[in-house]
């Protein structure tokens, strides 16, 4: 996988707020469609059914046909937009901002549009204390799932102005009347009310989208840590490092370098189906990362049938040679419990561990870059793995690392040995 780069993680998380909005925004819309849905159905069936309940309520009573044809349009009006968002989202195409404006002014209308038809039927003064007012709330509360200020404080205004016209329309106001149902501040209060509404839910959809930003800014931080530090990081590992707050530099540094490799592996699977094979490599390496995370060490490269791993690097760590050391015994105790559950697929492994200076820091391209040490010190102790075949061991050290632990319990002076690649002779130690 390509290592994302910092404009790669602008744009991706673009698209993924963009997404995330739209999805929003459709499930607004559900939530609408269904509320005003039972809204039609219940006051058209009300209408037919309490006829003489409505001939009450209302002056000239209440056609069935008249809620129908009031809520209805804006009913049919949520149901298109549901399908063209759902296309869009399919689609993978944004909505555009300008048309979420649009949109909400039109939903915002439909209790003005109620009050209008319902001011023909009832006091307007009585229209204003009943139901339809109260619809204005919940496009206001709906508007916290478009996660936009400016979208919530619009849906509050619209509410606002629309319902503040309506009484300027439909009832004579006066500045100082003894009845509040007349009285200008009376109704100019209930406005701002509405106002004050979307402002809050304004609030609250900012709040909503800081959290969203935070979430994925966190996962893309680690997302990038994880590419940079191999196939696999300790979570502890990645939370150490994204408190730090700063990618690792380039340095030169004392690292404790581990590898790992399974002997005869290329003729086992010349016998076995792939799927198995690759089936059995990662029950194994599920147990040896686990105890490279428990010693605080992270793998950095999976090489086929084995690994390197680091131990004080990329964070420091003063005891890297002792958690190496420690790993490896951890990994020879697994092995031999794998081959005593395992008796079908037992298997044999070569570890080399050595301690010393090396490069570290991230290499390759824009493109692709990950975490690596470079130097003597991997290539010695890749050498020591390669060495346990000749001495028949299983676990070998340099004498650095035996320095290190002080004296290694149960270590055995091989003595100076031939490396392959290097002139003079190295003092090795074999541990079991």
């Amino acid at each position: 996988m390509a290592e994302a780069t910092p404009d790669s993680v602008a744009d991706g998380y673009a698209r993924e707020l963009r997404r995330e909005i739209l999805r929003s925004e459709i499930q607004r819309v559900q939530v609408l469609a269904v509320v005003l849905t039972i809204l039609l159905i219940t006051t058209v069936t009300a209408a037919g059914l309490l006829a003489e309940l409505f001939q009450r309520i209302f002056r000239t009573g209440l056609s069935w046909w008249e809620p129908l044809v009031s809520i209805g349009p804006f009913a049919l009006y949520e149901v298109v937009v549901l399908f063209v968002l759902r296309w869009r989202a399919s689609h993978d195409s944004d909505f555009p901002r300008y048309a979420r404006f649009g949109n909400a002014f039109v939903e915002t209308s439909l209790p003005s549009v109620v009050i209008f038809v319902l001011s023909h039927h009832m006091q307007p003064t009585t229209v204003f204390g009943f139901w339809p007012p109260m619809l204005y709330f919940v496009f206001i509360l709906l508007s916290t799932l478009r996660l936009d200020f400016w979208l919530s404080l619009w849906t509050g205004a619209v509410a606002a102005v629309q319902q503040f016209l309506l009484v300027l329309w439909l009832i004579p106001l006066e500045a100082y009347s003894i009845s509040p149902e007349h009285a200008l501040i009376y109704h100019l209060s209930r406005s701002v009310v509405l106002l004050a509404a979307g402002v809050i839910a304004g609030i609250v959809a900012g709040s909503l989208r800081r959290q969203f930003d935070k979430s994925v800014a966190a996962a893309a931080a680690r997302d990038r840590i994880t590419n940079m530090f191999g196939q696999h990081v300790s979570p502890a590992v990645v939370d150490r490092l994204l408190a730090s707050h700063s990618d690792p530099p380039s340095e030169m540094r004392e690292v404790c370098v581990l590898f790992l490799d399974i002997r005869g592996f290329t003729a086992m699977t010349r016998m076995r189906p792939a799927g198995d094979t690759v089936a059995l490599l990662n029950d194994f390496f599920a147990e040896m990362i686990d105890i490279v995370d428990r010693n605080h060490g992270i793998i950095n490269k999976f090489l086929g049938d084995g690994f390197l791993a680091l131990f004080g690097a990329p964070l420091e760590d003063p005891k890297a040679a002792a958690n190496a050391l420690a790993a490896a015994r951890g990994m020879l105790e697994a092995v031999e419990r794998w081959n005593k559950v395992r008796p079908q697929t037992t298997l044999r492994v070569g570890i080399g561990i050595h301690l010393g200076e090396a490069v570290t820091g991230t290499v390759g391209s824009p493109r692709r870059k990950e975490y690596t040490v470079i130097g003597d010190t991997v290539n010695l102790a890749a050498r020591l793995e390669q060495l346990t075949k000749e001495t028949g061991s299983q676990l070998l050290i340099s004498g650095s690392v035996h320095q290190a632990t002080i004296g290694t319990d149960g270590a055995t002076d091989l003595g100076p040995l031939p490396i392959r690649g290097y002139d003079q002779e190295v003092r090795v130690w074999k541990v079991v």
